[in-house]
């Protein structure tokens, strides 16, 4: 009995690396291919394509303004937040436990970095190497916990609590 559930447990985590991982190197050739006949026709900036930028993401949130000091009032709706919605997953240390540990999250990325992922949490797994070096390590995907922008302020407020700033 034990030997079998070994096998269904190595066979499902096999079949889970190898589904998110891989090289969709064809895919990519393919949309490549077709950027470069659109691109060749008019220039991106005609577009309006904007280049990524991975220090603050993919997302709405372009610059997050902070001030100096903590504002405790967003910081503790923050908490409350933290403990419904993103505890089971993340300690407020460096230790990982299903995602990364918090601490020291707000000198590692930008806010408007910090935001996107919260409210933009599928695009930037999909397209940012920070994002995604972290799903290697994590081996799961952060799922949308379908938080408000002012929801997201208050966990950047919390973040930054936890970090120390007062």
């Amino acid at each position: 009995m034990k030997k079998l559930l070994a096998i269904s447990i190595l066979s499902s985590f096999g079949l889970f690396i190898v589904a998110c991982g891989g090289d969709s190197s064809e895919g990519n050739q393919a949309a490549t291919s077709s950027n470069s006949s659109a691109s060749s026709a008019e220039s991106p900036s005609s577009v309006g394509v904007e280049k990524y930028d991975p220090k603050r993401g993919e997302g709405k949130f372009k610059d997050v303004a902070l001030s100096e000091k903590l504002d405790v009032a967003m910081a503790d709706a923050g908490s409350k937040t933290f403990d419904v919605k993103c505890s089971a997953c993340h300690k407020l240390t460096t230790e990982k436990l299903v995602g990364p540990g918090w601490i020291g999250v707000t000198s590692r990325h930008q806010p408007a970095w910090i935001m996107n992922f919260i409210t933009n949490t599928d695009e930037m797994i999909n397209k940012d190497p920070a994002a995604q070096a972290q799903l290697e390590i994590c081996l799961v995907r952060m799922p949308n916990q379908s938080l408000t922008d002012d929801d997201a302020r208050a966990l950047l407020e919390f973040m930054r609590k936890n970090d120390g700033v007062k």
